[in-house]
């Protein structure tokens, strides 16, 4: 079984990319900044590493530069993860021996666990990796997304992500967009009540852990007021305990995802079928 050691801070991150890998059979670490990551480095001896760039302590090319400098260490595979994508970072971390690099908001948990197959069997390199990431950023302004399907009027394509993790929450977003939904934003729960009163949107995807009043309350107050009841709520958290599900699904949500049990894409496809089965086109397919 290979040992994959993932050194992120951004918690959900690290979870979601932890819980994919070990679905993989894969034996996972974690480690949420660069001296615990070196540490573990040292320690464990992992077949592959997951690096974050921008972490406290010690950042992902400074540890990059120590491996390099050790011979102990310097073999170690390591995929990047990281917000930047400029040519000039890959590049130096190209030449510190990296194996790959993805851009967290462009990349799903499935794209990554084909890549750490394809390095651990040694048919991955990170040559292509500059001229494939300044092909996708000179594509970013330009690219439009032509809904198809029964999801065509704009009325029946705005989510509303009630999320306060950033990440998590852009990482959604951009999946949504890419599909030809639009999107508008909430980091608590009373904002998320005040854009779900004013603009009705098609469905909304809740967490139940925010800032203020929770999701819970959230749920209530929504299907509470005649003008919102009609909203479908899906809620997204890390809660899975049982008594927690059945409480959001009995307050009228019309799905419990757990985060760590569904990769972006998939929490899309979910929004896209509650979509279709509420619109009148789908409703007549």
């Amino acid at each position: 079984m290979a040992k994959i050691l993932i050194i992120e801070d951004a918690e959900a991150l690290l979870t979601m990319l932890s819980n994919k890998l070990k679905t993989e059979g894969y034996e996972v670490l974690g480690a949420q900044d660069g001296e615990e990551g070196l540490a573990a480095i040292k320690k464990e001896k992992p077949d592959l590493i997951l690096l974050d760039i921008i972490m406290p302590k010690l950042s992902g090319m400074e540890l990059l530069e120590i491996m390099h400098g050790e011979e102990k260490l310097k073999n170690i595979p390591v995929i990047i993860i990281s917000n930047s994508g400029q040519p000039v970072e890959i590049e130096r971390a190209k030449t510190l021996g990296i194996k790959d690099y993805l851009i967290k908001a462009e990349f799903d948990p499935e794209e990554v666990v084909e890549k750490v197959k394809n390095v651990l069997e040694g048919s991955s390199s990170a040559k292509d990796s500059t001229a494939s990431v300044a092909k996708n950023n000179a594509s970013q302004g330009s690219k439009e997304v032509t809904p198809t399907g029964p999801l065509r009027s704009e009325a029946s394509r705005q989510v509303l992500v009630v999320e306060d993790d950033q990440f998590l929450c852009e990482l959604i977003v951009k999946k949504l967009n890419e599909e030809g939904l639009q999107t508008i934003q909430a980091i608590d729960g009373e904002e998320g009540l005040r854009m779900t009163r004013e603009k009705k949107p098609a469905i909304v995807l809740l967490d139940l852990i925010l800032p203020g009043i929770d999701g819970f309350e959230v749920l209530r107050q929504i299907k509470a007021d005649p003008s919102m009841a009609n909203v479908p709520v899906v809620i997204l958290s890390n809660l899975g305990q049982r008594d927690d599900i059945d409480r959001g699904l009995k307050l009228g949500a019309e799905d419990y995802l757990i985060k760590a049990h569904f990769t972006p894409g998939e929490i899309v496809q979910k929004v896209k079928e509650i979509l279709s089965e509420r619109s009148p086109e789908g409703r007549e397919g």
